[in-house]
């Protein structure tokens, strides 16, 4: 039983030589609000001075403080000394920053306390996380684990910063919000204890205080004809371990160096003298608070000890794992180096290949990875980039013209001529070729993602390795990503090469000039059927005008006309026999006999059911419509007579200036009436847009079907196929062995600590098996 703490200090001091806090050890943590007489009550307990005093915060970093009590013969491991010896060597001191140094001076165990917290907190009142490790050896003492941590302040001094309280309190509870931790919450009598910082504290982490001993220090220092009786039998505030009042030595004592023994004695006197605590004065005192703290924590520490074996044994489990995810170093010796490195390189080519095909055991759940891009590339991607191309981009209506009046040279055409959209269509064809280069690239780009992340945890023991196997794999798809950039370009350069109107799906000239008729007798029949409501209109509500806001306005007007006298047939019939009456009675008889041409047929602007599109189009016994009327030109007849003029009869031609018969040329070729087409010339240009549109289509759907196939074949396949070979051939070579199984220098320093580690936490599941 009494070899519990010794346990415990052997395994705080094995955790300490790597710095691992992972192990929960029970420890007794002392608490208490500045000046409360934290340090005295230590003191007390050790009976030595070795804490610094002072105004204001004096401890400013934890102090881990072990007590070995040396009746017992637990020395250290280097001393060789007999019992004997043991019993009458004096005490001393240790610090964990010195290990080799021991102090028999505690003045100088003071001073090395106080140079510490100022090397790592400064010379003024910060505070510090790092802790202060002493080990104390003493026949004076029980064996005890304390921790002394600084007091809770209210009010920032020094350069201490404005959120001081905060960090204390911080501090402190993450001390005592460990469950193997007893807390000791210490409180001075001559304050009221509901106004106590560590009751306080203790309450937040140890609600039913099953883990917090109360001190109550300062005892004779309270007003006269008071007293703590009812605190310290537990009727004014209830804690499971219970309340011990103590009685330290006064500021005075301190500094006239009353001797410990005194100390004990003038304490002793004060219960037993004093009318209150008289009955309990056994339970009074340093010397009893030594003693409970000493069984307490034994106790906890055997109610403890199967848990701490349980995550010892963990951990041993978790860190042997790790160790192991870094690689055993034996085995990239000279007789293995060769088999590594084609493990590593075809797991590497495995990763790549199952990456792509998506049966990778490490497959996200969260985004698309691998080959699942490399489909969305295809369909989403490329696909809505060749949807947003426009089949008439950068075409006007002037370009078309142009095309078509440029493939009929001097002669005049009665038909489109197929060379116009020929010329047409090939530049259009080629604006196919940047998203399908495009989409080659973002293959080629995805391909390169892949390879960076492929490699398992062993690959990264060796960088240099993994970099070669990086760039080989790089180099490879950079050598594809050329022939199949010009594949894809081929492709695009042969649906240019011949341009097949043959082809089922394309709409051909019968089948736009269909369209575009019915496009125009379904205009014509939507501008009659508004001219005849407009007309019942008039007719219905006797107004004259036909206005374009009139239609709009009187629109509903017309729908109901049927609720008149006059239905809507007899309006339109009488409103036609007004017209032609009012025609014949203006023009005479000239305009009748107008109307029959030199052959015989109709040739009138109402010239009935042979009035066709075809008729229209190609030419018919009506009169050329792309012939200018002479009041819509006469003057463009004008300058056309000037020129042939000047041409026959030029006033110069040796005097090096352009002729003037040149220049009114170029001027009428600029002015020609390009901006106002004839309606042939609009039914050209409709027609010659409408086949590209159709032709168009045709070659984007094949382009978007052949594209993605030849990146496949000519890439991604490719690659997947020869990556393996590749890898072996390039970085299989002995003399690149020693080289490429360099370990990276932080790797060996994680496995080196992790290796540390492991022996330590075995270490003191050994220490735990041989006390249980």
């Amino acid at each position: 039983m009494n070899d519990l703490i010794p346990l415990v200090n052997k395994l705080q001091d094995v955790f300490n030589t790597i710095g691992s806090d992972q192990i929960d050890l029970p420890q007794i943590v002392v608490v208490g609000s500045q000046s409360s007489g934290k340090s005295s009550v230590l003191e007390t307990i050790v009976q030595k001075d070795f804490l610094p005093r002072g105004n204001g915060v004096v401890t400013r970093r934890p102090l881990v403080l072990q007590l070995v009590n040396t009746h017992l013969g637990l020395m250290p491991p280097t001393s060789n000394s007999s019992d004997s010896a043991v019993n009458d060597a004096p005490d001393r001191a240790e610090f964990l920053h010195l290990p080799n140094k021991q102090f028999f001076n505690f003045e100088e165990v003071r001073k090395e306390i106080e140079a510490e917290t100022a090397r790592v907190a400064g010379q003024n009142k910060a505070i510090s996380r790092t802790p202060i490790h002493l080990k104390i050896f003493s026949k004076n003492v029980l064996n005890l684990t304390l921790v002394d941590l600084p007091g809770v302040t209210k009010i920032p001094v020094g350069d201490q910063p404005t959120d001081i309280e905060k960090q204390t309190r911080n501090l402190i509870l993450d001390y005592i919000i460990k469950p193997n931790s007893v807390i000791l919450a210490v409180s001075p009598a001559n304050v009221d204890l509901a106004n106590s910082d560590s009751l306080k504290l203790a309450r937040q982490v140890d609600p039913e205080s099953k883990r917090t001993i109360g001190v109550l220090t300062k005892l004779d220092l309270m007003d006269a004809g008071t007293n703590s009786l009812d605190i310290l039998s537990g009727r004014a505030y209830s804690l499971k371990l219970g309340f011990i009042g103590v009685v330290n030595r006064s500021q005075a004592d301190i500094q006239s160096n009353k001797p410990m023994e005194e100390a004990f004695k003038s304490e002793t006197e004060f219960f037993q003298s004093h009318p209150a605590y008289r009955a309990i004065s056994h339970r009074c005192g340093t010397n009893f608070l030594a003693k409970t703290l000493n069984t307490i924590l034994m106790n906890h520490i055997r109610d403890k000890l199967p848990d701490i074996k349980a995550k010892l044994n963990s951990l041993i489990g978790q860190t042997q794992q790790e160790l192991t995810s870094y690689g055993d170093p034996t085995f990239t010796g000279k007789a293995h180096r060769g088999s590594l490195i084609l493990q590593l390189l075809t797991k590497f080519a495995s990763d790549f290949v199952a990456a792509i095909d998506g049966t990778s055991a490490e497959i996200s759940t969260k985004e698309l990875c691998g080959g699942a891009r490399i489909y969305y590339i295809f369909n989403n991607v490329f696909g809505a980039a060749l949807d947003s191309v426009n089949p008439c981009e950068n075409l006007s209506v002037q370009d078309i013209r142009t095309a078509i009046r440029n493939s009929t040279g001097p002669r005049p055409s009665l038909f489109v001529p197929e060379i116009a959209f020929d010329l047409l269509v090939k530049p259009q064809i080629k604006l196919l070729e940047p998203p399908s280069l495009r989409c080659v690239e973002l293959a080629y780009e995805e391909l390169v993602k892949i390879c960076h992340n492929c490699g398992a945890k062993d690959l990264t023991r060796f960088p240099r390795f993994h970099a070669k196997l990086i760039e080989v794999v790089s180099d490879l798809l950079r050598e594809r990503l050329g022939p199949t950039s010009d594949y894809v370009e081929s492709l695009i350069s042969i649906q240019r090469s011949y341009i097949n109107t043959n082809h089922p799906d394309f709409i051909g000239g019968g089948g736009a000039m269909s369209a575009l008729e019915r496009a125009s007798q379904k205009k014509k029949r939507d501008i009659e059927k508004t001219r005849r409501l407009s007309t019942v209109n008039m007719v219905l509500t006797g107004s004259g005008t036909d206005s374009p806001g009139n239609r709009e306005e009187n629109g509903e007007k017309a729908v109901t006309a049927g609720m008149n006298n006059l239905t809507v047939h007899q309006a339109v019939e009488r409103n036609d026999r007004d017209r032609e009456r009012e025609k014949l009675g203006q023009n005479g008889g000239i305009h009748s006999a107008s109307t029959t041409s030199l052959n015989g047929l109709p040739n009138g602007p109402n010239a009935g059911g042979k009035d066709t599109f075809l008729n229209y189009f190609f030419g018919g016994p009506q009169q050329r419509m792309d012939r200018p009327m002479p009041q819509e030109s006469s003057h463009r007849a004008g300058n056309i007579h000037n020129v042939a003029k000047e041409m026959v009869m030029p006033k110069t031609v040796l005097d090096g200036e352009p002729l003037e018969f040149d220049k009114k040329l170029d001027y009428m070729m600029e002015t020609d009436d390009s901006s106002n087409p004839n309606e042939r010339e609009d039914m050209e240009t409709q027609l010659i847009r409408s086949l590209i549109v159709s032709y168009f289509n045709i070659t984007r759907k094949s382009i978007q079907d052949l594209v993605p196939k030849a990146v496949m074949h000519l890439l991604v396949n490719y690659s997947r196929e020869a990556v393996q070979n590749r890898l072996v051939a390039t970085l299989y070579k002995e003399e690149l062995f020693n080289d490429l199984l360099q370990e990276d220098d932080n790797l060996c320093a994680e496995r080196a600590k992790c290796k540390a580690m492991l022996d330590v936490f075995k270490n003191a599941f050994t220490i735990i098996n041989e006390a249980m």
